[in-house]
C-alpha cells in the first residue's frame, strides 16, 4: 500500500496512519519500526494511532488520537513540541474541545458520508456541516468517511471547500482495484484549484 502511494504521490503529500487494534503492544511496535523505514525513504509522515509510546520509540511524526483518549495535552507532554497530534472529531463540540485544549496538530472530522471501510460510527453530518466546522476551526481539519476522489473534488469545489485542509480516507483506496490509480485520483481531486 505504501509503495502504491509513493509511487502516485511526490513527498509530503500523503501521510500513513498505523491502526492496528488487533495486535500486541510488541507486533505493533516492531510494525512501526518496519513503516518508518519505509515512510523515510518516502517522505510520508507516519503518524500511530493511540500510542504516543510507540511513536516515541519507532521515532514515528506523531500519533493520532480519538477523541476518548487520553488528551492531546497529555499526548504533547510525552511527545514534545516537534511531533504531529491529531485527533479524531464527530461533533461541533469535539472540535471546540479540541481547539481549546490547543494542543492537536489537526483534526479529522466525520463521517461526512456513510463509511466505505466500516459501520457507521455516528451520524453522518454530510458536506454542508463539514464546511462549516473547518471555516469556523482554529487549526487544518480534514474530511473522513466515505471521501472518495469524485466526493473530494466535489466539497473542494464548494464554495467554502478552500477551509478543507484535505481528506482522510481508507476504503477508497484500499478497497480499489488499482490502490496506486485511485491515489492518483484523490490526489488530483485535492490537488484542484479552490475557490477563493
Amino acid at each position: 500500500m505504501l509503495r502504491a502511494a509513493a509511487g502516485a504521490a511526490p513527498p509530503g503529500t500523503v501521510a500513513l496512519q498505523l491502526r492496528e487494534k488487533d495486535l500486541d503492544a510488541r507486533a505493533v511496535y516492531d510494525l512501526a519500526c518496519r513503516l518508518r523505514e519505509i515512510t523515510t525513504r518516502f517522505g510520508a509522515p507516519l503518524l500511530i494511532n493511540e500510542r504516543a509510546d510507540i511513536a516515541i520509540a519507532s521515532g514515528a511524526d506523531g500519533v493520532h488520537l480519538p477523541f476518548e483518549s487520553i488528551g492531546a495535552g497529555a499526548a504533547r507532554k510525552l511527545l514534545g513540541a516537534d511531533r504531529l497530534i491529531g485527533i479524531s472529531t464527530h461533533s461541533e463540540p469535539d472540535i471546540v474541545a479540541a481547539s481549546r485544549e490547543g494542543q492537536a496538530d489537526f483534526a479529522v472530522f466525520g463521517p461526512v458520508y456513510e463509511p466505505l471501510s466500516k459501520a457507521a460510527y455516528g451520524p453522518v453530518h454530510g458536506p454542508h456541516r463539514l464546511l462549516q466546522i473547518c471555516k469556523a476551526a482554529t487549526f487544518p481539519v480534514f474530511a473522513l468517511g466515505g471521501v472518495t476522489p469524485r466526493r473530494a473534488a466535489e466539497l473542494f469545489a464548494e464554495p467554502d471547500g478552500r477551509h478543507l485542509a484535505g481528506v482522510a480516507t481508507i476504503g477508497s483506496i484500499l478497497g480499489a482495484e488499482s490502490p496506486q490509480a485511485a491515489i492518483r485520483a484523490m490526489l488530483a481531486a485535492v490537488s484542484a484549484p479552490r475557490n477563493s
